[in-house]
Parts: C-alpha cells; sequence; structure tokens
C-alpha cells in the first residue's frame, strides 16, 4: 500500500520558515487530482490549509493566505508546503494528502511543526 512519506517539520522561532515536504514511497499508478495539507493542533479538529489540483488551480484557508504557499513537481507526485511567518499559533502535526482520480486518499504519517515565542 501507498504512503505519502513527509520531511520538513521542526521547531522554529516566531517568524520564521519552514518547508514541507511530500512524496509517496511508490509510485502511485492513477492519475492524482488534488494534492493537500492539512493540520491538527493540540485538542482541536485537523483543518485544511491549503490544496491545489492537477491544474494548478490553489485554494487556501484564511489563516494560511498571504504566509504559506503549496506547490508541486508532478512527474515526482510530490508536493511542498512554504510556510512564512510562523507564529505559535500554526503549532501542530501536519499532514500531507492526496486523492487520485478513483476518490482514493492517501496520506502522510504527519510531521510535528512546533514554533516558539
Amino acid at each position: 500500500q501507498v504512503q505519502l512519506v513527509e520531511s520538513g517539520g521542526g521547531l522554529v522561532q516566531a517568524g520564521g520558515s519552514l518547508r514541507l515536504s511530500c512524496a509517496p514511497s511508490r509510485r502511485i499508478s492513477t492519475i492524482i487530482n488534488t494534492m493537500a495539507w492539512y493540520r491538527q493542533a493540540p485538542g482541536a479538529q485537523r483543518e485544511l490549509v491549503a490544496s491545489i489540483t492537477s491544474l494548478g488551480r490553489t485554494y487556501y484557508a484564511d489563516f494560511s493566505l498571504g504566509r504559506f504557499m503549496i506547490s508541486k513537481d508532478n512527474a515526482k507526485d510530490t508536493q511542498y508546503l512554504q510556510m512564512n511567518n510562523l507564529q505559535p499559533e500554526d503549532t501542530g502535526i501536519y499532514y500531507c494528502n492526496q486523492r487520485d482520480a478513483l476518490g482514493r486518499d492517501y496520506w502522510g504519517q504527519g510531521t510535528q511543526v512546533t514554533i516558539s515565542e
């Protein structure tokens, strides 16, 4: 079964930046329609951060608009999330998600992002 492998989380001070990456453990045989990033803060529900379609159309949650940028490498089915001006409220576990043309969802294991004051 295909797993998504994330990297790039860590601990940074407020105002800093991080870049998350996510790639499949092996090639996904069907076309990927949408790639997305979600996050889950302690005690909160998982929420959508940003998404990008196969045609490059992007969506950002209000809190990520203007600070975060989602991108992808189609040839590698790899997605990225550049996060700038990070704040303590951005602390949480960040998950990548890919949905293929058959509606199947693939998830990463999550990577911890911690922002200190």
